[in-house]
């Protein structure tokens, strides 16, 4: 609705009530995707955010990003350690603990059940839509 009226025909392409965001369904998801990106392999916080477009993520805060880390370090899921090598300051490289192995497992469990949830709703709207 704009201005308490509904959306007419021309304006539900362009509205934002009529448009679900990938960050909607995502909200929440890089959590587990930092933590995936730092099981392959240790990171800076710069890496991760580079990395994180792999999952969609690419328009992530960086600020918020930094928040993340700094709280999946605080619940033990990461830890981090100064980089002094090379040229430029020292930066923090992170890497998962075996809490985070076991928290990011979890997710991965939660993820496989909504995925047959989403299989299952997509299936049921495209055979509606058909008709």
């Amino acid at each position: 609705m704009h201005s308490g009226r509904p959306c007419d025909e021309n304006s539900r392409t362009q509205c934002q009530c009529h448009q679900p965001g990938s960050g909607a369904l995502l909200q929440g998801f890089i959590q587990p995707a930092l933590l995936l990106l730092l099981l392959e392999e240790p990171a800076h916080g710069y890496d991760l955010a580079n990395r994180l477009d792999d999952f969609g993520l690419a328009d992530s805060d960086p600020g918020g990003i930094y928040r993340t880390l700094q709280k999946l370090e605080n619940d033990g899921f990461i830890e981090s350690s100064w980089d002094t090598t090379g040229s430029g300051p020292a930066r923090k490289i992170y890497e998962v603990t075996p809490d985070g192995k076991d928290f990011l497992s979890t997710w991965v469990g939660a993820l496989k059940r909504n995925q047959t949830f989403l299989a299952s709703f997509i299936q049921r709207y495209e055979k509606h839509s058909e008709e």
